[in-house]
């Protein structure tokens, strides 16, 4: 299992709830929340604020790959 972490300790991560932490990433892509599909695909990101994140649980990541993510906020999970 993955060591876990705070929130506050996170640069980039994920938690297993659909929440992603990338504080490289552009302003709107810092803290966002995912829709999860039954597959265990991660879809349709919005922007939220920090402190709407889960303060425990985090595991941490090197980087995200946000080259064709569609961050658009269009619903289109055929396409997810």
């Amino acid at each position: 299992m993955d060591r876990t972490f705070k929130a506050t300790e996170i640069t980039v991560g994920f938690h297993p709830d659909g929440y992603r932490i990338d504080t490289t990433a552009s302003p709107m892509n810092r803290y966002t929340k995912w829709d999860i599909l039954p597959d265990n695909h991660w879809c349709n990101p919005k922007p939220i604020c920090f402190d709407s994140l889960p303060q425990k649980g985090w595991i941490a990541k090197d980087k995200f790959d946000w080259d064709g993510i569609n961050t658009t906020g269009e619903r289109n999970v055929s396409s997810c």
